[in-house]
C-alpha cells in the first residue's frame, strides 16, 4: 500500500473524529450540566422527603427507603436524559432497564412481595413494636417490623420470624393498639341460687377493684340458661396494661364472693326417664 495514501487516509480519519467530536462538544457540556443539576436535585429532594417523613412520625426503617427511592429514581432520569443528548437512544436504555426490571421480578416474586407487603405495614402502621398481635396461626409481641420479615415473641419464650406477605394477607388482630379492654367473664350458678344476690355479689367485687374503670360501670347479666344451670356474664372494662391481671383476680375473687354466699357452681346433671316396663312375649313356639 502506498504510504503516502495510507497517510491521507489517518488524516481524513482523524480530521473526521475531530469534527465528530467538536459536534458533541456542546450536547456533552449539557450533559455534563444536566448530570451536575440533577446531582443537587436529587440530593435537596432526598432532604426534603425525609424532613416531611420526620414531621409525619414515619417509622425509621419506611424513612430510609422512601428518601433512596426517592433520590435514586431521579437520578436514573438525569442519567438518561444526559445519555440522550450525546446522542444515545434513550428508548433502548429504558427497554434494556425494563427487560432487567423484569427478569429481577420474575425471578424474585416472593421476595418482593415480601417487601412490597413490609412497605405497606410500616406505611398502614396496623401495628408497632411492642404491640401483641394475632394473624392467623402466628401470635405474639412484636419486637421488629423489617422489609422482608417480622420479628415476634410469643407468650411461651418462643422466637419467630415471619414474612411480612404472611402478616399482610391475614386478618391483624391487635390486642394491646387501643387504651381500653373489656374483661368478659361466665359464671355458671344453679336454678335454685338467687339470681339478684349472685349478680350483686359478683358487681360489688368488680367496683371494689381501683383497676376496673369507673365509665362505663360494670355490668352483670344472665347470658345464658342451660339443663342443669344458669350461666351469669360479668363485664367490666379497664386499661390494656391491666387486662390480663385483672380478669385473673375477677376469675378467683368471683369464685371466691360466690361460695362465701353459698352459690355453688353445679355439677352437671342429666335426668333420665325410663319407660314402664312392656310384657315380654316369647316367640319360640311352645313343645306339644
Amino acid at each position: 500500500m502506498d504510504p503516502t495514501k495510507l497517510g491521507g487516509e489517518l488524516a481524513t480519519f482523524s480530521e473526521a473524529v475531530i469534527a465528530w467530536a467538536l459536534s458533541l462538544l456542546p450536547n456533552a457540556i449539557v450533559a455534563l450540566l444536566i448530570l451536575a443539576i440533577g446531582w443537587a436535585v436529587a440530593g435537596w429532594a432526598e432532604r426534603a422527603v425525609g424532613r416531611l417523613l420526620d414531621r409525619g412520625r414515619i417509622e425509621p426503617t419506611l424513612h430510609g427507603v422512601t428518601t433512596a427511592v426517592v433520590r435514586y429514581g431521579i437520578l436514573v432520569l438525569v442519567v438518561v436524559a444526559a445519555l440522550g443528548q450525546v446522542g444515545v437512544q434513550t428508548t433502548s436504555i429504558l427497554a434494556v432497564l425494563g427487560a432487567i426490571g423484569l427478569a429481577i421480578g420474575l425471578a424474585l416474586q416472593g421476595t418482593l412481595a415480601n417487601i412490597a407487603a413490609g412497605l405497606m405495614l410500616l406505611w398502614l402502621r396496623p401495628f408497632r413494636v411492642g404491640d401483641f398481635i394475632e394473624a392467623g396461626n402466628v401470635s405474639g409481641t412484636v419486637k421488629d417490623v423489617g422489609l422482608f420479615a417480622s420479628e415476634l415473641h410469643s407468650g411461651d419464650g418462643v422466637y419467630q420470624f415471619v414474612p411480612n406477605s404472611e402478616l399482610w394477607n391475614k386478618r391483624i388482630i391487635n390486642y394491646s393498639r387501643l387504651d381500653r379492654r373489656l374483661v368478659d367473664l361466665k359464671f355458671e350458678i344453679s336454678y335454685t341460687d338467687d339470681i339478684e344476690t349472685a349478680c350483686q355479689r359478683l358487681l360489688e367485687l368488680a367496683k371494689s377493684d381501683p383497676r376496673v374503670l369507673p365509665d362505663p360501670a360494670p355490668n352483670c347479666v344472665v347470658d345464658k340458661l342451660t339443663g342443669s344451670s344458669v350461666i351469669l356474664g360479668l363485664s367490666a372494662w379497664t386499661t390494656t396494661a391491666n387486662f390480663g391481671a385483672l380478669r385473673t383476680s375477677l376469675i378467683v375473687g368471683g369464685k371466691k364472693a360466690l361460695e362465701d354466699a353459698g352459690i355453688y357452681a353445679p355439677l352437671p346433671q342429666r335426668i333420665l326417664h325410663f319407660a314402664s316396663e312392656l310384657p315380654i312375649r316369647s316367640t319360640v313356639p311352645a313343645q306339644s
